[in-house]
């Protein structure tokens, strides 16, 4: 009897010999819409399309803000008129993104040019765990210039947000090209 006891905890002890491991860390999991623009509804000095399922935050001086509300992202829109303070305008914008580059793995630029709408400006998409991961600005070089900045409402973590950052990515760029300086801005 004492013979069985003996080899019932010993296999006990060596089938008990499992390998734990550690849970591994949760993404962001998120749906993706399929994508319909309307016109932006709103008395500006520009008008651009923006995505139909999108919460827009009308704010004073011709400033907004895009919300996502199921991606916990917006963009915020700022608006400056021009005079004759366009270089300052864009070394502060592009100020601002390179205040991103202590947290960036990556700035890249991409510039816009449409002399036809008079829409000139720059996309800088970066990467790595920066609070901002896109940010733009958008001028008609004589009257008007906008500058957009994405932000998410959580701690950066650029792989989980990677494909939000994309599917925003395709918003801005169509808010870019179908941007519209309104006559007479001032």
């Amino acid at each position: 009897m004492r013979k069985i006891l003996i080899l019932i905890i010993i296999l006990c002890i060596v089938s008990c010999n499992d390998d734990v491991l550690p849970k591994p860390k949760a993404y962001l999991s998120l749906e993706y819409p399929q994508k319909f623009y309307k016109k932006l509804d709103l008395r500006r000095p520009y008008s651009f399309s923006v995505l139909e399922n999108t919460t827009i935050i009308d704010d004073k001086n011709n400033w907004l803000k895009i919300q996502y509300p199921n991606l916990k992202a917006s963009i915020d829109i700022t608006y400056r008129p021009v005079n004759n303070n366009l270089k300052e305008l864009l070394l502060e914008a592009e100020k601002l993104v390179f205040k991103h580059a202590v947290k960036a793995e990556q700035i890249v630029p991409k510039d816009f040019v449409n002399a036809k709408k008079r829409v000139f400006g720059s996309l800088y998409e970066i990467t790595g765990n920066a609070a901002s991961h896109l940010q733009f600005h958008v001028t008609d070089s004589t009257h008007n210039f906008i500058k957009g900045s994405l932000y998410f409402y959580a701690k950066p973590n650029y792989d989980s947000i990677l494909p939000a950052v994309a599917y925003i990515k395709e918003d801005i760029l169509q808010l870019v090209e179908s941007l519209e300086w309104k006559e007479n801005p001032k």
